[in-house]
């Protein structure tokens, strides 16, 4: 088994190896940008991982992996237009660096793109790995506008948080470890439950996103600490606060959020010391690791060596085991 950090630098290099035309090029010029700005390549690495898990020929599953990292980035073009975002991993997003209608076209040719390194798979193999771009690419989709959605609504349920970043999240690790495993000659079966494992990991993983972004070490995690609470972001956190508040305490939570002018850092420490109270933290916990359970458990089922299922389960200990 190859390590994550040797996968990850085989997609580093297959990228900056990505060649576009040069003309129109206001056309092509955004995309080598956008994918020059790096990341950590997590996606495209656990198609090729779920590929050497299965014995296969991690070299023939580059051209998909390709295909969830430029996909990836499409999104993530046209997700900084919607939030007007100025910055990028540190850099000019592509519509502050050219504009609004340039984003929109490079990302379109983007999802293209990544149709095409996706048809680079073995004839027999084409359709069910489509039907699962497809599948993951609606559900990102589907995602990003429930998440949209939530931002104006005031009654959120937790089973429509959890599957608001299920879709947004989680479903590009489970089609991205589905699609590898089938090119590494799983069957069926195990396929599924390879994707289970990442889905419901996924989801995990944005429920430990929720959590150190109210208790990390804010030098570990590299943001802010208190951003959601600033933004009124509709966490499980947040969510399960306002499930479980009693009446001052919900009084409270609804005067902070409604808040047009406020101090960061007392609505921070307010609505901290409300979750607190509520054993917020602790309810959250259990929730991730409710779902780390049921990634677990689908790894079990999943027909491969000891050793390599023991590879999976460190990989998932080291997501979820974090400070950033």
């Amino acid at each position: 088994m190859r390590e994550l950090h040797e996968l990850q630098d085989i997609i580093s290099d297959a990228v900056n190896k990505l060649n576009f035309p040069e003309y129109p090029a206001q056309l092509y010029e955004p995309i080598s940008y956008i994918l020059a700005l790096g990341g950590k390549r997590m996606r495209p690495a656990l198609l090729l991982m779920a590929c050497d898990l299965f014995g296969g020929n991690v070299e023939a599953a580059i051209p998909p992996a390709l295909a969830i990292e430029v996909f990836h980035n499409f999104t993530l073009m046209h997700d900084d237009i919607m939030d007007n975002a100025p910055l990028r991993r540190g850099s000019v997003t592509v519509h502050n660096k050219w504009n609004q209608n340039v984003g929109i076209l490079s990302g379109d040719v983007m999802l293209v793109q990544g149709y095409k390194l996706m048809m680079q798979v073995p004839d027999h193999l084409l359709r069910p790995i489509l039907d699962i771009f497809n599948i993951t690419a609606i559900g990102v989709c589907e995602g990003q506008q429930l998440d949209m959605e939530f931002e104006e609504l005031t009654n959120v349920s937790i089973s429509e948080y959890l599957n608001m970043i299920k879709l947004k999240t989680a479903v590009v690790l489970g089609g991205a470890l589905k699609i590898g495993a089938l090119i590494g000659g799983a069957d069926a079966k195990d396929a599924d439950l390879l994707s289970d494992f990442g889905v419901n990991l996924g989801i995990a993983f944005q429920l430990q996103d929720d959590i150190l972004d109210v208790y990390g070490d804010p030098e570990k995690f590299g943001k802010q600490v208190g951003g959601d609470i600033i933004s009124n972001k509709k966490t499980f956190l947040l969510l399960k606060s306002l499930e479980l508040a009693d009446s001052s305490q919900s009084a409270e939570l609804n005067s902070w959020l409604n808040a047009k002018r406020f101090n960061s850092t007392e609505k921070v420490q307010a609505v901290t010391a409300i979750y607190d109270s509520l054993s917020i933290r602790q309810l959250a916990e259990e929730a991730m690791q409710t779902y780390a359970d049921k990634a677990f458990e689908a790894l079990d089922a999943i027909n491969l060596p000891e050793n390599h299922k023991q590879y999976l389960r460190n990989f998932a200990d080291g997501l979820l085991v974090r400070e950033h």
